[in-house]
This record gives C-alpha cells, structure tokens and sequence, in this order.
C-alpha cells in the first residue's frame, strides 16, 4: 500500500516543475519519499494538497539538448533536459544512464543549492526495491535533469576532483578537523549563489579544501562519507541557528551522496566523496557563523519518534533532516544526532 501512495504521489509532482517562484527547489518528491520509507503513507496526499499549489508547471522545451556541454548549467533549458532523461531512461538501464551522467553532473553539485543532488538520491533509494518502475523512472530522470540545467560548480572543487587522479592519497582522513578549519565568507547575505561566488575571495578557502587528502580506496570513500554525513549533523546543533534551512543541506547533499554509492561503479566513489566534501564545506563557510553555540536541549525522543515529530511538523527541510540524520544514527548510534531535527523543528 505504501508504495502504491508513493507513485501516486510522484505521478502527482511530475506534473510540475523543479522549481517554482523562479529559483526556489521543488522538495515535493524529497519529502514524500522520505514520508513514506520511513512509515508515514498516510500523510503524503494531505502534505500534497498544501504543497502543490506553490509549484509551477512542467516547464516546456526549446529544442532537443545535442551538445550536453554547451547546454550543461543552463536553466533556461531545464524542459530540453527533463526530455533528454526521460528519453534516456526509456531507451537505456537507469544504472548505465546514471553511470555516464554521475561523473558529469558531480563537478557542479552545487546545483539548485545542492539539490539536483539531493533529489538523486531520494530517486536513487526509491528505485532499489522496484527498479522498472515507470513512476521512479521518471523521478530519476527530473531529479537528473535538474542537476543538469542548474549545474554549478564549487570554486576550487575542479582542483579537488583532479587530484583524486594525481598525486598522494589516503584513507587516513580528519573529518572533523577539516570541518572545524573552514574559514567563513566577509558577507554572509543574500542568496547562495552570490554567497559561492565570494569564495575565490577567500585565502583560506581552496587549502582548506584540499585539508581531506583524496581517499584511495572505495572503502575509504564511504568511511569518508559516513563520518562527514555524522560531523555535519552535529555541526548542525552548533550552527543550524545563523541559516536553519540553508545549513539543513550541508547534511542531506553528502547523504544523497553515499545513498547513491551503491548504485555506481566502484571507481566513482573516491570523486564522489570529494564533490559531498566539498558541497558540505562550501555550504559551512557560506552559511555557519565563525563560532558555535553550545547544543540546545530538545526532549530526548527515539529514532521513530524523531521522524514522526518531523512528519507531524511537516516542513520539508526538517523531515529531509530528520531522515539524513537517522541514516547517520543508524550508523554511528550517536544519540546527539537525534536532537538535530527536533532542534529545526524549533527554528523552522
């Protein structure tokens, strides 16, 4: 029944675009994913209901994408990519569509504020249990033609990425030191774009960057992303409070991230921790204060208890966070992690 309430709930959202009011992401197939995998079917439709009147249509095509690099980051041709991946995925296996278009689409995971990314994921975990499924299909290939038409790179991630090929690397990494190390952008106004375009600017920014040497080994890579997804939860406690929703996507974008490992040749594991590394600094040192404030108090509550506080809560930024971070907990049984989204419950 649960999944059924899924792709009638996709079916739904694939009427609209990936955003709406000119720029803002569409969470609508995040958030009811999420709802349902963790146990919450019966809330999607109504959540629907007051959700879908802010979404905008399905926007319509200029042309046919023929040259992908000239068309790469190009919003204005969002309809042209929605219609490449669905005819992508109607023509190929989705792994093989996203095996070619995962290494293209990561060096500008910056997209829509992280959230080409994030919907990857979502889509990416949806299709695990059903993986001819029409509806999920389509979910992957507007999740993937999104990260296309907004795709944007992190300043300095290009020398990142290249040095997963050269040079020295370990599986020896500092998550937590390297968090702690990112320096912060002068002016933390206006939107995420402008806020990314001031990190050249920065000194400190690129050997901070390069502070988490490249991971060798595919082992290495998902330890990497275990330990960022955890850090950057609890960072969360210490600087959800300067930018709550903004600062929600430094712990869902290396989530999506290592939700999607599975799913990819090993080979692409190493990048794709750097890219999530990257994303999750870059969101840090344009959103987080230089200094954090001591954890907040939030009524101590069970794994299943967290999410269904989220759910009653009902903004998308607090259930895609109480959902990240009870892959986290999963993982770590670091019960510090449970207070995060009760905490943006509060802000939110």
């Amino acid at each position: 029944m649960s999944e059924g309430v899924l792709d009638e709930a996709y079916q739904r959202l694939h009427r609209t675009g990936p955003e709406y009011q000119g720029w803002l992401s569409n969470h609508g197939p995040m958030a009811v994913e999420a709802l349902v995998r963790h146990g919450h079917p019966h809330r999607v439709h109504r959540w629907l209901d007051d959700y879908l009147v802010r979404l905008d249509e399905l926007p319509r095509g200029l042309h046919p994408i023929d040259d992908w690099r000239s068309a790469l980051g190009d919003p204005k041709r969002a309809g042209d990519w929605l219609a490449y991946f669905d005819r992508q995925l109607r023509e190929h296996p989705w792994r093989a569509v996203l095996g070619t278009w995962w290494p293209r689409l990561l060096p500008g995971i910056a997209a829509g504020a992280t959230h080409g990314v994030i919907r990857v994921g979502h889509a990416v975990r949806a299709l695990d249990p059903d993986e001819e499924n029409r509806q999920r299909l389509t979910e992957l290939g507007q999740a993937l033609g999104y990260w296309a038409a907004r795709w944007q790179p992190i300043p300095g991630t290009d020398r990142l990425l290249t040095s997963e090929t050269e040079g020295p690397g370990s599986d020896d990494i500092d998550v937590a030191a390297a968090l702690n190390g990112l320096p912060r952008i002068d002016d933390q106004t206006g939107g995420v774009r402008d806020r990314l375009d001031q990190l050249p600017a920065v000194p400190r920014w690129e050997p901070a960057l390069a502070t988490l040497r490249p991971v060798r080994s595919p082992g290495g890579a998902e330890r990497g992303l275990t330990t960022l997804v955890h850090r950057a939860g609890l960072d969360y406690l210490r600087f959800g409070h300067a930018a709550p929703v903004m600062l929600v996507h430094a712990v869902t974008a290396p989530t999506a991230v290592l939700r999607t490992l599975p799913a990819l040749d090993r080979g692409l594991w190493a990048p794709s921790f750097a890219a999530a590394w990257a994303a999750t600094a870059a969101m840090t040192s344009v959103y987080a204060p230089a200094d954090g404030i001591a954890a907040p108090t939030v009524t101590p509550a069970t794994p299943a208890e967290v999410f269904a506080r989220a759910a009653r809560h009902g903004d998308e930024h607090v259930v895609k966070l109480a959902d990240a971070i009870l892959d986290a907990y999963a993982t770590s049984a670091d019960e510090r992690l449970l207070t995060a989204p009760g905490y943006a419950g509060q802000l939110i």
